[in-house]
């Protein structure tokens, strides 16, 4: 068991549904770079980190694999390496620490774990929110893979979900001192005057970043909180409150404001770093659904939350505050859960790893980073002068049951706000080349994590399709293959099944022209977004220069965007120029040069909608 060192050691502490499914619901070894400028880093859906395992043991020791939510995966890694070489049963333990999303390592477990796509199979998995428990119980419920989690759910950390805002936006609003929640932020959002409403016209409208709820615990847990704040309910959800019309209603109106969704909230906060820094964080949003400890990373110029990157950006010049809904909000539980097929000394390594988190010395390293204790107590950073409270939340809300979350997260699928998505797929020569291991080439791993991605538009959702190399159509170095349209995903298949790769990179005046389009065509209700893909440079010599390019895909500050996700496929992508492409228009560059990871990036990237 657990013996506490008679020396402490020093350490360098620097800090649901069918849509997952498609593509296993993994973003597996996926690091994403983000428009923010928070530089690269582990997200919830990240496979790696910042801080590489310090194995103590040769090969005749245990290895515990523990599969961990992004918001505490480095510094569960940094205790890791600290704990390693520790005696178990008379043999050495290390701790292996891998990020993965909540709930993709939820449909991971429900289906069946395969390392190939999913990373080391874990013995213990802390997802941030026991609601992942609660449905990978169901999920898993008559399979062959029987009871895969204990009744015993013990806690390592805590973190209540709170709406995050500019503290002027907050303070206009009434805050501190005065209660807001849900139902205000539906007034706010109804409101065609929009800041106005608060003697603010120059902020515009209200614009609320909330991430997708079958990727992110923040995402779930906000969905939950706004269910039960339109029916008033603290507990006892029902199913039939959940398909309530009223309920269904405000739920709607709260997503009209969505500016857009996203696999990890990492999205909305280094965008919003990048914003402040340019002054412009409150025409970005308006308020996001965090963790209140995610509040405190950003205030501190680390939105990555990586122990490592803390302190080597400036704080920012408009710091967010914690808003606690006055109708309650759900707690970040953080459970660890030791895995049925995790026996003998790996079971007895997990145990004793678990009572070394829950010790003093490491429970008050989580406060560090302003996680409260695993049984709730908050710590010194918890304090007004963080944006924070040590009071709140004064109401809290249950998890629901795991039939009531399912019924929850089919209902948000047809209440969230629809997109207007414009795929832009490379068809150039080098989209031919074979990807190692596979039999396939890029090409044809793309065209299939696109196809697999069409599932998880909605029937609200308008689509279209461009392809892009050099000269397809004349002087354009694009082509329209399928037009917008909510009733065409059998053209899209076809189309995408039929593309053949050929020639050079036209990658500026590609962007551009995308851009255009989908601003020409964007609707004031729905999330306008571009999807480019693409494994090479510009090659373009009679394009326009990058310089040129991206002042054209910057908005004036408050007006609304259409916003370009782009995807760097394959070792020889731009990553660079992709990213500043995504920065200036307030969106997110994925990093997919490990070509055979495109179908759990497609995933990921359309999870913003």
């Amino acid at each position: 068991m657990y013996q506490p060192p008679q020396q402490r050691r020093r350490r360098s502490y620097a800090p649901f549904i069918v849509a997952i499914i498609l593509a296993g619901g993994l973003i597996v070894g996926l690091k994403t770079l983000f428009g923010g400028g928070g530089g690269s880093g582990s997200s919830d859906g990240g496979g790696g980190g910042g801080t590489a395992a310090k194995r103590a043991c040769d090969d005749s020791g245990i290895t515990l694999n523990v599969t961990a939510s992004s918001e505490k995966a480095e510094l569960l890694r940094k205790m890791a390496n600290s704990y390693n070489g520790h005696q178990v049963n008379g043999k050495c333990v290390d701790v292996l620490v891998t990020s993965k999303a909540s709930g993709g390592a939820m449909t991971a477990l429900a289906r069946g774990w395969d390392t190939r796509q999913d990373g080391p199979k874990p013995d213990v998995w802390t997802p941030a929110s026991n609601g992942w428990i609660s449905l990978l119980k169901q999920r898993a419920e008559g399979s062959d893979r029987g009871q895969l989690v204990g009744v015993d759910l013990p806690t390592i950390a805590k973190s209540p979900l709170a709406i995050a805002m500019p503290k002027p936006m907050a303070q206009a609003m009434g805050w501190p001192g005065k209660k807001i929640g849900w139902s205000d932020i539906l007034e706010l959002a109804d409101d065609p005057k929009g800041w106005a409403r608060y003697g603010h016209p120059e902020w515009g409208d209200f614009r609320l970043g909330k991430t997708n709820p079958n990727f992110s615990t923040s995402g779930l847990n906000a969905t939950i909180g706004a269910y039960f704040a339109a029916t008033g309910l603290s507990g006892d959800l029902s199913e039939k409150d959940v398909s309530d019309k009223k309920t269904q209603d405000f739920v709607r109106g709260v997503e009209r404001s969505i500016v857009h969704y996203g696999d990890i909230s990492l999205t909305f906060l280094s965008n919003l770093q990048h914003a402040d820094d340019e002054g412009t964080a409150m025409s970005y949003i308006s308020a996001v659904a965090i963790e209140e400890k995610s509040i405190w990373d950003y205030n501190q110029g680390n939105p990555t939350g990586d122990p490592a990157t803390l302190g080597k950006h400036d704080k920012p010049k408009i710091p967010l505050v914690a808003i606690y809904p006055k109708e309650g909000t759900l707690f970040s539980d953080h459970p660890y859960a030791i895995l049925s097929w995790t026996t003998g000394d790996k079971k007895a390594a997990a145990e004793d790893f678990l009572k070394y988190l829950q010790s003093g010395d490491e429970q008050a390293e989580f406060a560090k980073y302003a996680f409260r204790s695993y049984d709730g107590t908050p710590g010194d950073l918890i304090t007004a002068a963080n944006g924070l409270n040590p009071k709140e939340p004064a109401k809290t809300i249950s998890v629901p049951t795991p039939n009531v979350l399912d019924k929850i997260l089919t209902s948000w699928a047809g209440l969230r706000k629809p997109a207007n998505v414009l795929m832009v797929i490379d068809t150039s020569g080098s989209m031919g080349a074979p990807v190692e291991g596979t039999g396939k080439s890029k090409l044809e791993l793309a065209k299939q994590a696109a196809i697999n991605s069409l599932g998880q538009f909605g029937p609200n959702d308008q689509v279209a399709l461009w392809t892009f190399s050099l000269k397809q159509d004349g002087d354009k170095d694009y082509r329209e293959l399928v037009a917008s349209s909510k009733n065409n995903r059998a053209e899209l298949k076809a189309r995408l099944d039929g593309l053949i790769p050929g020639g050079g990179t036209g990658l500026y005046d590609t962007s551009l022209a995308a851009y255009k389009y989908v601003l020409g065509h964007q609707t004031s209700d729905a999330i306008n977004a571009v999807v480019f893909l693409t494994d090479g440079k510009n090659e373009d010599q009679n394009s326009i220069s990058l310089d040129n390019l991206l002042p054209d895909l910057r908005k004036e500050t408050g007006q609304d965007t259409v916003r370009m996700f782009t995807i760097a496929y394959g070792s020889d992508a731009d990553l660079d120029v992709l990213k500043q492409i995504s920065q200036s228009t307030d969106a997110a560059a994925y990093d997919s040069r490990k070509a055979g990871s495109i179908d759990q990036v497609f995933t990921a990237v359309i999870s913003n909608f």
